[in-house]
């Protein structure tokens, strides 16, 4: 019989690596903090970025796609969906902003999470959204020639009110505990979401909008800034790999939450990384616009393409970026590498020799 006792299960985690990573989240959830209180004024275009960069690549985690021009004037609220997945794609950008706006006032209760899901289906004229599934799912996947292989059974229809129920409440309690890491309770209460499985549609986007509340109501807002959508959808496969891990024995509750614990706190830590890497980026002193671009192609390891330039940078504008690698590029102070749509930079350390 499964049991949902978070209050004691968390300590089983508290292994000698997810500690060390639990404290590494600490120390820059600190410097987050320090720099939205001084600076959130340089912040606004990261925020922009994030949720045209969550919106999109939660959904293409579950084959949903649009052109970048329809995606982008989507999210920004300028354009009316036209299709089946431009309309779950709209559904998705307004969830999520409901979340960046009002997620102190969100609780963790069944009633909202059907609301939650209700509006993600809003668009479409589907009867799922805001319901419970009404039959039995299963969790599939297909080999490249088409067979299809049962990889989990979640819970049956008849009792998934029931489990979303107890998954709530088991929440509630255990991050009332003092001494208690919420970083750890979060990604215990995904899996089991998961596992429950408790709509038709829609469960992955679900878990993936309720990681993003679970972690603001804790104080951990990275994701507003730097997509963790976007990080997952760039490591899927060790994804599913990890939430299999973790699923195993689940129904007779002997599962073991560390994989999927583990994969979760290394997006949110390089979710932090990217954003402490990019501030410092933004907040350059002294420095012309080419030369923080030369300083960031630098000292970032490896290639770095264009996109990504000004993803980091995101008050330079795509002039700027050009000009300045098309100059580095003259002077031969990085190097170009590959054409047309793939194509990226780095800095030539032989020149430097």
């Amino acid at each position: 019989m499964r049991e949902y006792q978070y209050t004691e299960k968390w300590k089983n985690l508290l292994l000698p690596d997810i500690v060390t990573m639990l404290s590494s989240i600490h120390e820059y959830k600190g410097e987050q903090n320090l720099f939205i209180e001084a600076k959130a004024d340089v912040l606004t275009s990261l925020l922009e970025i994030a949720k045209i960069q969550s919106t999109e690549a939660s959904n293409k985690i579950e084959g949903i796609y649009t052109s970048d021009e329809r995606l982008k004037k989507l999210v920004t609220d300028k354009a009316i969906p036209q299709t089946r997945n431009e309309q779950e794609i709209a559904g998705y950008r307004d969830v999520l902003t409901t979340i960046h706006q009002s997620y102190e006032y969100i609780p963790v209760k069944p009633s909202i999470l059907l609301q939650l899901h209700g509006d993600l289906y809003k668009f479409s004229g589907k009867g799922v959204g805001g319901n419970y599934k009404v039959s039995d799912n299963v969790i599939a996947q297909e080999d490249s020639e088409g067979n299809r292989t049962v990889r989990f059974a979640p819970v049956s229809a008849f009792l998934t009110a029931d489990a979303v129920e107890r998954i709530c409440i088991a929440y509630d309690e255990a991050v009332n505990v003092q001494g208690v890491d919420p970083l750890l309770i979060i990604p215990m209460f995904i899996l089991d979401f998961l596992c429950i499985h408790p709509f038709n549609d829609g469960n992955g986007r679900m878990s993936r909008l309720l990681t993003l509340l679970l972690l603001y109501r804790a104080g951990y807002i990275v994701g507003k800034y730097i997509s963790i959508e976007k990080l997952i959808e760039e490591t899927k496969e060790t994804y599913y790999e990890a939430l299999q891990n973790s699923s195993i024995g689940w129904h007779d509750d002997k599962n073991d939450y560390a994989p999927f614990v583990r994969y979760t706190l290394g997006i949110i830590l390089a979710a932090y990384k990217d954003f402490s890497d990019r501030v410092s980026v933004l907040t350059t002193k002294g420095m012309s616009k080419p030369d923080r671009i030369k300083e960031l192609i630098k000292t970032n390891l490896g290639k770095i393409t264009k996109t990504e330039i000004m993803e980091k940078c995101p008050d330079i504008s795509q002039v700027t970026v050009q000009r300045t690698l098309a100059d580095l590029l003259k002077s031969e102070d990085i190097i170009k590498i590959g054409g047309g749509r793939y194509t990226s930079y780095m800095w030539n350390w032989e020149r430097e020799e």
